[in-house]
C-alpha cells in the first residue's frame, strides 16, 4: 500500500509540475504577445484557463492523499485512541461517498454531455477538458481505500 501511494504521489506531483511550467510559459507568450506586440492570443487564454483546472485539480487530489488539506478539527482533536480513528474512517467513508458520486458519476455524465461542444478557440472537445473531474474522483477515491485501509491497520495494531 505504501509503494501504490509512493507511485501515486510521484506522477502526480511530476504532472503537477509539468502543468505549473507550461503554464508559466504559456502565461508568458500571452503577456508578451498583449503587450509588447500589442495582439493578444485567444488560445493561450484558453489554454491557461484549462491547464489552471487541471492543475487545481490534480493538486487537491494530490493534497488529499497526503492528509495535507483542510479540515475542521475541532471535534477530531478531542477525540483520542479508537474513538479518534473511528470518526477518521466514518469522515474517509464520507468523503468516498462524495467524490464517487459527485466527481466519478458526475464527472463521467458532464464529460458525456460535452463531447459535442467544441470550445471556442483550440477547436478541441470541450469533454476531453471535462475529463479531468471523473479521473480526479478516481484518484480521490484510490487515495481514501488507501486511507481507510492505514486506519484500520492502526486499529488491528491498537488492539481497540
Amino acid at each position: 500500500m505504501i509503494k501504490v501511494r509512493k507511485i501515486l504521489d510521484k506522477i502526480l506531483e511530476i504532472v503537477c509540475v509539468l502543468l505549473f511550467v507550461f503554464i508559466t510559459l504559456v502565461g508568458s507568450y500571452q503577456i508578451i504577445t498583449r503587450y509588447v506586440f500589442n495582439s493578444p492570443s485567444t488560445i493561450s487564454e484558453e489554454l491557461l484557463i484549462f491547464s489552471f483546472t487541471w492543475l487545481s485539480l490534480l493538486a487537491s487530489a494530490l493534497v488529499f492523499g497526503k492528509k495535507e488539506h483542510m479540515r475542521m478539527s475541532f471535534l477530531a482533536d478531542k477525540l483520542t485512541g479508537a474513538k479518534a480513528t473511528y470518526l477518521a474512517i466514518i469522515t474517509e467513508i464520507i468523503i468516498f461517498i462524495f467524490a464517487a458520486i459527485v466527481l466519478v458519476y458526475g464527472g463521467i455524465k458532464i464529460t458525456s454531455l460535452t463531447m459535442t461542444q467544441i470550445t471556442a478557440s483550440l477547436g478541441i472537445v470541450m469533454g476531453y477538458v471535462y475529463v479531468i473531474i471523473p479521473i480526479t474522483g478516481v484518484l480521490i477515491l484510490i487515495y481514501n481505500i488507501l486511507n481507510i485501509a492505514d486506519l484500520v491497520s492502526a486499529l488491528k495494531l491498537g488492539g481497540n
